[in-house]
C-alpha cells in the first residue's frame, strides 16, 4: 500500500512511495505530530541519480523490520535535497560538524523541533568498515532519546546555536580592501592542491570543480602566467580523456570514484554539465583546442536531445543505475564491440578506447582515451585523419546500439537555478560557436521558465508535469537573472534585460540582510526553519 509519498511531484519521494516505512514529505503534519507525540524525527535526504541512495533503500528501506523499528520510534521524513536545498544546506551542516565529513543519502536524527542531534550518510545493513548497521544506529538513538533526553536536547541546541552563527556575524570593523591580491592568494592555495599527476584537485573521489578551473582560467587571463594554464588544460584534457566523459553519448558523470578520472559515478546531473560546458568553451576560445570544443558540442547536443523538455526547459538528472546494476548503461565487453562494429573496427576502437578481456569496471569496460590512441595509431598505419573518421563511425554505431538498452531513470523535474546555469552556457556556446541551435534552445528554455516559475514577479523554485511550486532560492534568482542577462548579449533583445533587473529587485528586497549585511539564501516570506542560512 502506498505511502505519504504517493502524492508528491518529486521522482525521488516517489521513488519510496511504495517502501514500507512510513514516510511524510517534509509538511506541517509531519512536524506538528512530532511535537505532539514528543517523537524524534528520522529524516532521510537524497535524490534520485543517487547510487548509494539506491542502495540504502533496498538494503533498509524495503525491509519490513527496518520499517517497523522506524515506525514504532520514529516521525519518518524523506525529503528530494533537489526540491528542498535550503533543508539539505542546513542539515548537510549539521552533518559536518558531528561526522566530520557529508554525503548522501543523508540521515539525520532530529529532536520533535527540527534540531539535529545525531547524523550521518550511508549505513549498511549489518556492520562493516567501520560502520555500525542501521539497526544499531536506530537503537542506539532511540535508547538516546528514551534515556537520555536531556543531553540530547542539549546537544541539538547547541550544534544548532554553532551552526546559526555563521549567518549572524557581524561586519568587520577592520577594514579589508577589495583587491586582486586576495583573489591571487586564492589562486595559490588552489595551486597547492593540484594533482600534477592526473589533473584536478586532490586524490581520490575526484571532482571536477568546475568553477574552481574557472577562477584559474581567469586568473591566468590576466596574468599570463604559464603554469596556470598548463595545470587547466591538464585536468581539461584528463577529464575529456577520461570514463567521466561519455564518449559515446556525451555529457559528463559527477565524479570519478578514483584518482585517474576513468570510473565514474555514472549519475549525469544538468548543474555539472552546464558549468563543464562553460569552462571547456572558455578554454576553447583561450587555446584553440579542438579538443575542447568537441567535448561542448558534445555535451550540448546530450543535453537537447536527452535532457530538454519539448516545451522548453531542461530536466535534472539521470541516474547512475540501470536493471538495478550502476553503470550497467554505459560499459561494454569486447564480444558486444565485435558484435556491433566488425573483427576489423572492433580492434581499432578497442585499442584506442581500453576495452579489454579483463575490463576496467567490474570485468567489464568503460570506454576511455586515457592510454590508448598510440597504439590504435598505430594499427591505423599512423594515419590520424583515417583513425579519427573510423572511430567516429564505430561511435555512431554504438551509440545506436547503446539506445536499444534500457535507459537510466530520468529526473525530470525542471529547476529554476540548474536551468539558469545552461541557459548561459548554451547561449555563450551558440554565440562563440556559430550555433543558431543552441541560442534558440537557450532562448526557449528562458521563456519556459519565465511563462511557468515566475508568479506576481516572483520566481518559483521548481516545475514537474504542470505544478510549479516551492519559493525561489537565491540561487534560482542569480543564476537565472545571470542567464537572461546573458541572453541580452547574445541577442540584443532588451527584454531579458528587464526581466534579469525585476529579478535583481527582488534579490536585494527579500534576500538581503539589512542589519548585518550579505544575502540569505531563502527569502523574507520563506517557512522558518531552525537558523536562516548564508550560502558562500
Amino acid at each position: 500500500m502506498p505511502n505519504r509519498l504517493a502524492d508528491q511531484s518529486s521522482p525521488y519521494l516517489l521513488q519510496h512511495q511504495d517502501n514500507p516505512v512510513d514516510w511524510y514529505p517534509w509538511n506541517d503534519e509531519a512536524l506538528s505530530r512530532a511535537r505532539q507525540e514528543n517523537k524524534p524525527i528520522f529524516l532521510s535526504i537524497g535524490y534520485s541519480a543517487c547510487h548509494w541512495c539506491h542502495v540504502m533503500e533496498h538494503e533498509s528501506f524495503e525491509d519490513t523490520r527496518i520499517a517497523e523499528l522506524l515506525n514504532d520510534r520514529f516521525i519518518n521524513i524523506k525529503v528530494d535535497r533537489e526540491e528542498r536545498p535550503d533543508l539539505d544546506q542546513i542539515y548537510m551542516d549539521s552533518v559536518q560538524a558531528m561526522t566530520g565529513h557529508g554525503g548522501w543519502p543523508m540521515s539525520v536524527f532530529l529532536t520533535p523541533d527540527g534540531q539535529p542531534f545525531f547524523a550521518g550518510t550511508y549505513f549498511p545493513p549489518s556492520p562493516r568498515m567501520n560502520m555500525p548497521s542501521f539497526e544499531q544506529v536506530i537503537m542506539g538513538v532511540d535508547n538516546a532519546w528514551q534515556n537520555r533526553q536531556d543531553k540530547a536536547l542539549e546537544q541539538a541546541a547547541e550544534i544548532c546555536e554553532h551552526l546559526g552563527r555563521a549567518s549572524q556575524t557581524p561586519p568587520s570593523h577592520d577594514e579589508v580592501p577589495l583587491s586582486l591580491d586576495l583573489i591571487d592568494d586564492a589562486v595559490r592555495g588552489i595551486m597547492a592542491s593540484v594533482d600534477r599527476q592526473c589533473g584536478g584537485f586532490g586524490t581520490a573521489p575526484k571532482f571536477p570543480h568546475a568553477m574552481t578551473l574557472r577562477l584559474m582560467l581567469n586568473a591566468w587571463a590576466r596574468t599570463n602566467e604559464a603554469d596556470l594554464l598548463e595545470q587547466i588544460e591538464f585536468c581539461l584534457t584528463n577529464m575529456a580523456a577520461g570514463g567521466i566523459y561519455d564518449h559515446i553519448g556525451g555529457g559528463f558523470a559527477r565524479y570519478t570514484v578514483d584518482r585517474r578520472w576513468l570510473v565514474p559515478h555514472f549519475e549525469k546531473m544538468l548543474y555539472d554539465n552546464a558549468l563543464l560546458t562553460g569552462i571547456y568553451l572558455d578554454a576553447f576560445l583561450a587555446t584553440g583546442n579542438p579538443v575542447y570544443r568537441k567535448v561542448v558540442v558534445g555535451t550540448i547536443d546530450y543535453i537537447v536531445r536527452d535532457m530538454t523538455n519539448p516545451d522548453g526547459g531542461f530536466y535534472s538528472s539521470e541516474d547512475a543505475d540501470s536493471e538495478g546494476e550502476e553503470g550497467k548503461f554505459y560499459v561494454w565487453t569486447v564480444d558486444e564491440i565485435k558484435s556491433a562494429l566488425g573483427d576489423e573496427n572492433a580492434e581499432l576502437f578497442c585499442a584506442a578506447y581500453d576495452i579489454t578481456e579483463k575490463g576496467n569496471f567490474e570485468g567489464k569496460n568503460i570506454p576511455n582515451l586515457l592510454n590508448g590512441l598510440q597504439v590504435a595509431l598505430e594499427l591505423a598505419d599512423g594515419n590520424a585523419e583515417l583513425l579519427r573518421d573510423r572511430l567516429e563511425v564505430s561511435r555512431d554505431t554504438l551509440f545506436e546500439v547503446r539506445k536499444e538498452r534500457i535507459h537510466p531513470g530520468k529526473d525530470d523535474k525542471i529547476l529554476a537555478n540548474w536551468n539558469g546555469l545552461m541557459i548561459d552556457a548554451m547561449a555563450r556556446a551558440g554565440l562563440a560557436l556559430d550555433r543558431t541551435d543552441y541560442v534558440d534552445t537557450a532562448i526557449k528554455a528562458a521563456q519556459f521558465l519565465l511563462d511557468n516559475l515566475m508568479k506576481d514577479d516572483r520566481l518559483l523554485h521548481s516545475y514537474r508535469q504542470g505544478v510549479s511550486q516551492f519559493n525561489g532560492y537565491l540561487d534560482d534568482y542569480a543564476c537565472l537573472a545571470n542567464s537572461l542577462v546573458t541572453l541580452y548579449e547574445v541577442t540584443a533583445d532588451s527584454q531579458w534585460l528587464k526581466q534579469a533587473l525585476t529579478l535583481c529587485k527582488q534579490i536585494v528586497e527579500h534576500f538581503h540582510d539589512d542589519q548585518l549585511g550579505g544575502f540569505f539564501y531563502t527569502s523574507d516570506d520563506h517557512e522558518s526553519l531552525i537558523f536562516r542560512n548564508k550560502d558562500a
